[in-house]
């Protein structure tokens, strides 16, 4: 109910002051874990990519946010969960395979950080060691446009990216080769 409630609120915020657009949406499956991986311009970002969607999307947030007072609360109930920083801690790692295992929807940054929206952007194997080992749908999502008050910002959801060589081949390199492809999808949505 906060959940939903918020996102409305927000819809509706993002759109009027941010005119967010988004498209293909019909890419998201309407069930089964689905990993959506975002490039990362802005502390906007995760309510960008989750706030149009029918579903709940859970997100990774830093410890730090949990322990302020009525934030850490907040943030939990709308699908936030506790990752320590300067790594993934293997309970963030339980909770994230746990969630798609369970049909939900995660959203991630594979960069790990902020950036400056430059093209070939390193991603880190973090989403696509989540992908290989959860079976979720891997969404690549592009957010395009820099959040200036009533200018222009766009959210590009596109197709699921095949990451079933990687799943078979299981080689050492499987991670880094499906990071690739999932930066190269980003990348490619970023120009449409």
């Amino acid at each position: 109910m906060i959940y939903n409630f918020c996102r409305s609120v927000l819809r509706f915020l993002y759109k009027l002051l941010f005119r967010l657009k988004a498209s293909g949406l019909e890419h998201i499956p309407p069930e089964g874990g689905v990993l959506l991986c975002s490039n990362h311009i802005s502390v906007f970002d995760p309510p960008t990519i989750g706030i149009l969607l029918k579903r709940k999307v859970h997100f990774m947030a830093k410890k730090e946010l949990f322990d302020i007072v009525g934030f850490g609360w907040l943030i939990k109930e709308l699908g936030a969960f506790p990752v320590k920083r300067g790594g993934v801690s293997k309970e963030s790692i339980k909770t994230s395979l746990t969630l798609l295992r369970s049909g939900h929807v995660m959203g991630i940054f594979p960069e790990g950080t902020r950036s400056k929206g430059e093209d070939g952007s390193i991603g880190k194997k973090g989403a696509a060691t989540f992908a290989l080992r959860s079976d979720a749908a891997v969404i690549p999502v592009a957010i395009i446009g820099n959040y200036k008050l009533f200018g222009k910002t766009r959210v590009v959801y596109g197709p699921p990216v095949d990451l079933t060589e990687f799943k078979e081949s299981g080689g050492p390199n499987a991670a880094e080769l499906a990071t690739e492809k999932i930066m190269a999808s980003i990348a490619e949505l970023k120009n449409k």
